[in-house]
């Protein structure tokens, strides 16, 4: 069973954003995709996503629609906005910000305290 690793916060909207770019899911589609391409090390909880999923819809970046599920069930499916793909847009490039600089201090020498 994979642990759970926690994400920095705000990361979760960016995350489902990234999921939804390739088209529309429901959200156990959105939670499972993002177990599968970081080979489940991260794990989203369900009261999280959904809390996510309604605050993007608010915010006009996602819109949802009923429709059946592959398993015949009824789910509601979202979808990115345009001002969705903005906002994807906009965190993709704030990510790699600030992953670089995460990496820049991992990668900066250690100062030789033997003298």
């Amino acid at each position: 069973m994979a642990k759970k690793t926690g994400l920095i916060q705000g990361t979760l909207d960016a995350l489902v954003l990234r999921a939804l770019a390739d088209g529309p899911r429901h959200g156990y589609g959105v939670v499972a995709w993002i177990s599968e391409v970081t080979d489940t090390t991260l794990q989203i909880d369900d009261g999280a996503l959904y809390t996510s999923l309604h605050r993007m819809e608010s915010r006009g970046w996602l819109k949802a629609e009923w429709s059946i599920s592959p398993k015949g069930r009824k789910a509601k499916y979202y979808a990115l906005t345009p001002a969705g793909r903005r906002r994807l847009k906009h965190e993709q490039q704030e990510w790699s910000r600030y992953a670089e600089a995460v990496s820049k201090v991992f990668a900066a020498p250690q100062p030789d305290r033997s003298k």
